[in-house]
């Protein structure tokens, strides 16, 4: 092999490292986003059985005539409720901790950096900003 060659594969080594720490960077930027969103569907599911329980005490109460139905849906409607409460409660501690891994988080590129940049911050209006 050449001297030419070698310098060539030389740079296309560089080249290949470089883009695999971007690639590494990338897959973290986007399994914390990821995580984000988990977070936001466990909640949502949360709720829907929370509510799905309370409407289910209610239904209970309101179109029986026995007694058994209606201690059932008292003592669904407060559980349901109790389960709603619970959820966001369970929801803002996950998301203090994932801020929390967010700000201590530290871009080994400018690449990554500035996409860091560009999330929303926690406890913002919501709008991006861009560096």
């Amino acid at each position: 092999m050449s001297e030419t060659d070698k310098e060539k594969i030389k740079k296309l080594k560089k080249k290949l490292r470089v883009q695999e720490q971007k690639n590494a960077e990338i897959r973290d930027h986007m399994a914390a986003e990821r995580t984000i969103f988990a977070n936001e569907r466990t909640l949502m599911a949360y709720l829907r059985t929370a509510m799905t329980v309370s409407v289910g005490g209610y239904v209970a109460i309101k179109l029986s005539d026995d007694l058994y139905l209606d201690i059932i849906g008292v003592i669904l409607i407060p559980v349901g409720i109790i389960l709603g409460i619970y959820s966001f409660v369970r929801y803002r501690h996950k998301q203090r901790v994932i801020e929390g891994h967010h700000q201590d988080y530290c871009p080994t590129s400018h690449e990554h950096e500035r996409a860091h940049n560009e999330l929303p911050q926690p406890g913002g209006n919501g709008k991006q900003t861009s560096a």
